[in-house]
């Protein structure tokens, strides 16, 4: 079994910035690495970012490339999203979650944490 808790989201202003982090427990081994979705109100779950577990290689979406960072502490088992010039249309629900490639999630993920972006 895995367990995944994302913390650290909040309501900001527009060109703000955030941090989420995720813990992951549980049989985590046998994995790509770890990532983070997100999903906004009546849209699908659309994916960020993901980092495998040596941490030397990350992979993006576009319109967040430049502005996030995705990083990871293997001993505390955390993966960190740090979230600068946030914009509105970052709101959503963000989700992490154990990567069987580079951009593909497992079937684990956390409970979500809410990031909402005002103008």
């Amino acid at each position: 079994q895995v367990q995944l808790v994302e913390s650290g989201g909040g309501l900001v202003q527009a060109g703000g910035s955030l941090r989420l982090s995720c813990v992951a427990a549980g049989r985590t081994w046998g994995y790509y690495g770890m990532g983070w979705f997100r999903q906004a109100p009546g849209k699908e779950r659309e994916f960020v970012a993901a980092i495998d577990w040596s941490g030397g290689s990350t992979d993006w979406r576009d319109s967040v490339q430049g502005r996030f960072s995705i990083s990871r502490d293997n001993a505390k088992n955390t993966v960190y999203l740090q979230m600068n010039s946030l914009q509105p249309a970052d709101t959503a629900v963000y989700y992490c979650t154990l990567m069987v490639g580079r951009t593909l999630p497992s079937n684990y993920w956390g409970q979500g944490t809410q990031v909402t972006v005002s103008s």
